[in-house]
């Protein structure tokens, strides 16, 4: 026999449950949890991994690696988050992501990129690429643009992170 509570079986509850939970467990657009995930994701990626190795990881000034901050500029004291690109095995790979750990950055061949959440979102969904966003100024950019030109195709398919890395961004990432 079931039992029911307030017109749903057991089963049923915790099923809800569960899936409440798993809901609740995406990061926050631009945590640093997220930056971890998208992280991952960028090396699942071989258009970010190929298209990224030779010229573009290796301009990092012997350091070994460059790196990328982005933050939703809507969200007022809104931490950065920081990921590292170095070179393994000839490609691009990202071999941190999360929470800002390189606070001086070198814009000669570091990024930093900001957007309103609602511009994160359009570009994550693939509405329009970087050409776009930067040219109506939706993406916000510092860096070495000259080098970002030449690998547009890779820019584009690192913005669809923000879509294709789970996420909620009913609220704004916290320190």
């Amino acid at each position: 026999m079931t039992k029911h509570l307030k017109g749903i079986t057991a089963a049923s509850a915790i099923a809800l449950s569960i899936i409440a939970g798993t809901a609740s467990a995406a990061p926050v657009l631009m945590s640093a949890d997220w930056a971890t995930q998208a992280c991952e994701s960028f090396n699942k990626n071989a258009i970010l991994t190929d298209g990224l190795s030779g010229k573009w990881v290796k301009n990092n000034k012997g350091r070994g690696f460059k790196i990328i901050q982005m933050y939703r500029s809507d969200c007022e004291d809104s931490p950065h988050v920081e990921m590292r690109i170095s070179e393994k095995a000839g490609k691009a790979f990202c071999s941190y992501g999360g929470k800002v750990e390189t606070p001086k950055l070198d814009s000669d061949i570091d990024y930093v990129m900001y957007a309103t959440t609602e511009k994160w979102h359009d570009m994550g969904a693939g509405e329009y690429g970087p050409m776009k966003a930067m040219m109506f100024g939706r993406l916000k950019f510092e860096g070495p643009k000259g080098e970002a030109m030449s690998v547009m195709g890779p820019f584009e398919q690192f913005l669809l992170l923000a879509g294709k890395v789970p996420s909620t961004e009913a609220s704004c990432p916290t320190k």
